[in-house]
């Protein structure tokens, strides 16, 4: 039976459907997209093994921190922290971090939700195309036949010059999300991930399969794993770390309120290496099912944010059954999109059932309405309201438009300072007793976790937080 908890007397109903639940949490845009981005700008091998020891390191040691929070506190992030804090008999404010968390992932679902139907989009672009494929006998030509690289590339122009098209898809998106988070934990989101999480990896593994066999594999392969540290500067080194947090959804109270959810008795050291070990790994793999075929037809691996969205749609063009791997590409980074949106969206759900007494439909409805109105926003970013700079005033922000203002702001603040604050109440301020009896960790185990979260987190964190705000302390 799962535990019940005082801000939804629901729970996970084992062990493993939390991992699932939390996998698809932190395997997102950032695994499919971001990480490959990254990867592709910094020069490949020194950034990938960098990120790899940040993921150890760091990302481990603030994930078993997260979910040590939820568990022990058993309701939402807020309450959650203020409960560690008495029974530690340290301030009660320290659950203003748990606050600052939830604002973040309420502002994070809003833009991501654009984000995700640009994906949709894509799913639609390529649906259309692989059907009419299908009828006219020809289900294993290449995508978008008889369409120039500039006409392809071009669609993500039209769809942002388009403010009804990505209001469409927004509304979708957002709708489907809403309606997961608002049938409750067991009835929702981890039946969401039980279906989805199983499909994503199925769907992963087999373009994976595709790529290598039709792509380059061999130059993708040493392009990811061979390292050539003269490009590990400064720069490189803090998108690694940066990374190693955005991929883990730390930082948003995301892991901290699906912790609440665990039956007791669930070892959480083996709980968080099983993550951080799956959210890792899709990300090295996202890279070995992108780069052979960027390789195969001779593309820029440094291609930036337009990698998924305009290079690999012309990939796609070239290869056999193009038509049907493009969708099934696309279909896969909309579950990955689907199964972080509700781990975003829950966080402020959660918030208002615990410290606002609502009812989870209730509450679902006001966070997904809210941040469907801020995402509305974001998308008039790109057409109606292109010339809008909301932080206009400061530098940093200056020439950002209303999406990328809300993105930067959350990615450079809000996310590494509750990063920060985390290790520290976790690592100075929470009861020693309270974290060994709820962590299970041996001796050995506890004291280079403890140490890890009390001294290498804050301080790796701090240099994120200092380098996002001045960043012409990099060059």
């Amino acid at each position: 039976m799962a535990i019940s908890t005082s801000a939804t007397g629901d729970g996970w109903s084992s062990r493993s459907a939390f991992i699932l639940a939390a996998i698809g949490a932190a395997v997102g845009l950032g695994n499919l997209w971001r990480f490959p981005t990254l990867a592709g700008e910094s020069g490949g091998g020194a950034f990938v093994i960098f990120y790899i020891g940040c993921v150890v390191l760091l990302g481990l040691p603030l994930l078993l921190a997260e979910i040590f929070i939820g568990r022990a506190g058993q309701t939402d992030a807020v309450g959650s922290i203020r409960k560690v804090a008495t029974q530690s008999r340290v301030s009660p404010a320290w659950s203003l971090v748990g606050g600052l968390g939830a604002l973040a992932a309420f502002l994070i679902v809003s833009f991501y939700s654009v984000v995700a139907g640009w994906v949709l989009y894509y799913v639609g672009v390529f649906a259309s195309d692989f059907f009419g494929a299908l009828f006219a006998g020809e289900p294993f030509r290449g995508a978008l036949q008889g369409q120039s690289q500039e006409q392809i590339a071009g669609r993500m122009g039209d769809l942002f010059a388009n403010p009804w098209l990505l209001l469409t898809m927004h509304l979708l998106f957002m709708g489907t999300t809403l309606i997961i988070v608002a049938r409750g934990i067991s009835g929702g989101i981890e039946k969401a991930a039980t279906w989805l999480m199983p499909a994503f990896f199925v769907l992963l593994l087999g373009i994976t399969i595709y790529g290598a066999i039709v792509g380059d594999i061999g130059e993708a392969a040493a392009f990811l794993f061979t390292p050539d540290w003269s490009k590990l500067t400064p720069e490189v080194m803090n998108s690694a770390l940066g990374q190693a947090l955005f991929s883990l959804s730390l930082g948003v109270a995301g892991i901290i309120t699906y912790g609440s959810y665990i039956r007791q008795g669930t070892p959480l050291g083996s709980t968080a290496l099983a993550i951080g070990f799956a959210d890792t790994a899709v990300a090295l793999i996202a890279g070995l099912m992108i780069f052979p075929i960027v390789f195969a037809v001779g593309l820029d691996p440094a291609a930036g944010p337009t990698l998924v969205f305009q290079t690999l749609p012309f990939a796609f063009e070239s290869m056999p059954a193009g038509s049907l791997i493009g969708l099934l590409f696309f279909v896969l980074i909309l579950v990955a999109a689907i199964t972080s949106s509700i781990s975003l969206l829950e966080v402020p759900t959660a918030w208002g059932v615990g410290e606002m007494g609502w009812s989870r439909t209730k509450s679902s409805l006001i966070f997904g309405v809210g941040a469907f109105l801020i995402g509305i926003a974001c998308l008039l970013g790109y057409n109606v309201w292109s010339d809008v700079r909301p932080l206009g005033f400061w530098s940093l922000f200056a020439e950002t438009d209303i999406l990328d203002t809300v993105d930067g702001f959350t990615g450079k603040v809000m996310l590494p300072l509750g990063a920060l604050f985390v290790s520290i109440f976790v690592g100075w301020r929470a009861d020693r007793r309270l974290l060994e009896s709820t962590t299970g960790l041996s001796p050995i185990m506890f004291t280079i976790w403890r140490f890890l979260l009390a001294w290498l987190c804050p301080l790796a964190v701090a240099i994120i937080l200092v380098t996002g705000l001045f960043p012409s302390i990099l060059d």
